[in-house]
């Protein structure tokens, strides 16, 4: 029998079938594309006696809509160019003695936002990996700098002493104590009284830990000190009293766990998190300096205790880990429903494109669940060779000397006693506001400044020095997290993160030029291109497909062929082929049509409010007109609000800033809807505006939870009269101007 030493660590599937499939409709919707194009531009060549400028302006302002989304789509095809998946053997990995270290680092910023119940709940989920614990540290940066973090901390690690032998002997799979206690059928493998008896033990202790977090988040200090001064505060949690009767050698067996608050001070720059991360990435550099790092939101705990050991069969693989830069895993979320209506779970990314990505070079950094190479965040190139200048080391990475030590992957930091505290001491260094003055951190080494999406950012610039990364979706999430659940979340996160991507878009490392000549292939960087842009190429033609149109046929003026007219079958080619070949998308990973429809909706919404204020926000920030900011979403739940998501209804409790302008367009689409339906029965004009009026109908037809909310529903959740008064006088603003440009 061949030995597991010779058999490969991980396979990569090419998904042929889908390739053949996307390559064919690329191809005969990219022919009609050009038929359509063409129809447009031809009627600014040849003389037509109903000319005039209104209706001049109108094909031009449609043309150029036509001409972005089109050049969207052929970015987005770069995805599907070749999609692949891969499948993990972690049971062929060398033993645990030739394991490589693992740091894990969690982000969290104001425990009002995120509950330090849930983010100790995926504190204990990492300490408690299915990995040797002596290999395993734990650190969480605590960017809000509250006092009941920290004290939830401690709690945390005498909780752990009782947690982690519980979950090592029964071989418990989901390890985040709230979420296995939440799931009965979580121990239909388990049997005996033995079992029964320690888990209702380690359930009354648990109970005893919430217990105990809450009552200091109820007296201590929960204020989140985002914008106060505070100095850095760094800690290696550790027993301090020796009351629990627990063996030995089980409190033995426990990771490091290490809090961490940086340095804030208000005249200096904290790169919101990108900055925290990087300071991580130092204090860890000096205190256990891993070569492997795991990036954890605080509410996105480890669902299975494997995905170290899976993210290690690629790694430590000699054939791609000299170049490979991380593994990322996909977000997946606990609290979805069925119906999805906010398309909370990101179909399209984690599904569908993100394998795509991977065929062409690998995915970006997505936030959570990667597991990162330290060595690629620590160099300028990844044909970086020989012992470098220690001045230019200097230069790059600060005055540390305990650091630039550490950046030789053979150092392992001296964590005994005598050593302890000046290592502690020069992580406050570390740690402190100033330290990054003069350094290349954020700009060359550590994760990438210039944009609230550092993630994007920083996995563009690791494939621009030459790295690869590999996306790993296996069967079971490997991680799991909370999902948004209400409308206005999902807007100001949609607003917060294309923000982000136009900040990359319009800076110097625009992918569309930037990337083409580094990345691993060139079709990445189309990926990279087509994320960064999207936001832009998708508010623009909306927009003017919301609005020209319908004003166009209240006015009379015709935009598209009659039905009569041969190119009629080409305008209706390329709508079916689109929506066609999104359902088959939808449908081919798992879903319905019903998610259809629901992701159909929300690309409509976000994209004439998020993506139109988000895109504002980015060239407002690049011209020096406003600062950037950020806030983490709310994961706390509202019992009326999760109940309606639950339901499958909108809750449209939201800035009157998202409502004006989908209630707006809406009233505008069912006004030219009407009118165009009286032009068809009186004046017999179906042949002539047949598309014009479809359009408004199409979106009507999406968007009708925005017509019930305004008209039907008289629950909280409704849309307020005021904001649908203030919509109809909106709309009749744009009838009125509409009117006077078209005429």
């Amino acid at each position: 029998m061949e030995s597991s030493s010779k058999l490969p660590l991980h396979l990569c599937h090419v998904h042929k079938l889908s390739i053949f499939i996307n390559r064919t409709h690329i191809f005969f919707h990219s022919i009609a594309l050009v038929f359509l194009l063409y129809y447009r531009a031809s009627f600014f060549f040849f003389q037509d006696t109903t000319k005039t400028k209104a209706t001049t302006l109108a094909w031009l302002l449609v043309f150029v809509s036509e001409i972005v989304l089109s050049f969207e789509w052929l970015l987005s095809q770069s995805f599907r160019w070749r999609t692949v998946s891969r499948t993990a053997f972690p049971e062929r990995l060398p033993g645990d003695d030739k394991l490589p270290g693992v740091d894990v680092f969690i982000c969290t910023a104001d425990p009002k936002k995120e509950p330090t119940v849930g983010v100790m709940n995926t504190v204990l989920s990492a300490m408690a990996m299915d990995y040797p614990p002596e290999k395993l540290h734990v650190y969480l940066s605590d960017d809000g700098g509250a006092a009941v973090t920290l004290k939830g901390m401690r709690e945390a690690w005498r909780f752990a002493k009782w947690w982690l032998p519980f979950c090592r002997r029964y071989g418990i799979k989901c390890r985040a104590p709230e979420a296995y206690f939440s799931a009965e059928e979580e121990d239909v493998d388990f049997g005996g009284n033995e079992f029964i008896q320690d888990r209702e033990d380690i359930k009354e202790k648990y109970e005893v830990f919430k217990k105990r977090v809450r009552e200091k988040a109820t007296v201590g200090d929960t204020r989140s000190r985002l914008g106060r001064d505070h100095p850095a505060v760094i800690e290696v949690i550790q027993e301090t009293s020796s009351d629990d009767a627990i063996q030995e050698n089980e409190t033995k067996n426990m990771p490091l766990l290490v809090y961490v608050s940086r340095e804030k001070r208000p005249s200096h720059p904290h790169y919101f998190k990108a900055g925290a991360l990087n300071v991580l990435l130092r204090v860890s550099g000096v205190i256990s300096n891993s070569p492997y790092i795991l990036g954890l939101d605080c509410d996105m705990h480890c669902h299975d205790p494997s995905s170290a050991r899976q993210a290690m069969c690629f790694h430590l693989d000699p054939k791609i880990s000299p170049s490979l830069a991380f593994v990322q895993f996909p977000q997946k979320f606990h609290n979805i429903s069925n119906n999805d209506i906010y398309d909370s779970q990101l179909r399209s990314g984690f599904w569908l494109l993100w394998q795509g990505f991977d065929g062409v070079g690998g995915p970006c950094v997505s936030g959570t669940g990667y597991y990162i190479k330290r060595l690629s965040l620590c160099s300028s190139s990844i044909h970086e060779d020989g012992d470098p200048d220690p001045m230019k080391l200097r230069q790059s990475f600060g005055p540390s000397n305990e650091f630039i030590k550490s950046l030789h992957q053979n150092n392992k930091p001296d964590m005994l006693i005598h050593r302890k505290k000046a290592l502690l001491n020069e992580a406050q260094l570390l740690a402190s506001c100033t330290f990054e003055n003069g350094t290349k951190w954020g700009e060359e080494v550590g994760f990438m400044y210039g944009s609230v999406v550092e993630d994007v950012f920083t996995g563009f610039r690791l494939h621009c020095k030459g790295w690869i990364s590999v996306y790993c979706n296996p069967p079971r999430p490997q991680f799991l997290g909370s999902g948004i659940t209400n409308l206005d979340d999902f807007l100001v996160q949609g607003t917060r993160w294309t923000s982000g991507l136009v900040d990359v878009a319009i800076s110097k490392f625009c992918p569309l030029i930037y990337g083409p000549l580094k990345t691993y292939t060139f079709v990445q960087s189309l990926c990279y291109a087509e994320l960064a842009l999207f936001p832009i190429f998708y508010f623009l033609p909306l927009w003017c497909f919301a609005t020209i149109p319908q004003l166009c046929l209240l006015n009379g003026i015709p935009l598209y062929p009659e039905v009569s007219n041969s190119y009629f079958i080409v305008f209706s080619f390329v709508f079916l082929s689109s929506i066609s070949k999104h359902l088959y998308e939808v449908l081919s990973t798992g879903f319905t049509f019903r998610h259809w429809i629901n992701e159909q909706r929300i690309w409509m919404m976000k994209s004439v409010t998020s993506h139109l204020y988000g895109s504002v926000d980015a060239f407002m920030k690049k011209i020096g007109m406003r600062e950037a900011s950020f806030f983490p979403t709310d994961k706390v739940d509202d019992v009326d609000q999760l109940k309606r998501y639950n339901m499958g209804v909108f809750d449209f409790q939201t800035s009157i800033l998202f409502l004006a302008p989908m209630a707006a367009l809406v009233i505008l689409n069912m006004a030219s809807f009407a009118v165009g339906i009286s032009r068809v029965i009186f004046l017999g004009e179906l042949d002539k505006f047949f598309i014009q009026v479809f359009i408004p109908f199409y979106v009507i037809l999406m968007n009708y939870p925005i017509v019930e909310g305004m008209l039907i529903r008289k629950d909280r959740g409704r849309i307020p009269p005021s904001v649908t008064l203030l919509s109809a006088v909106v709309s009749l603003i744009f009838y009125s101007l509409g009117s006077i440009i078209f005429m």
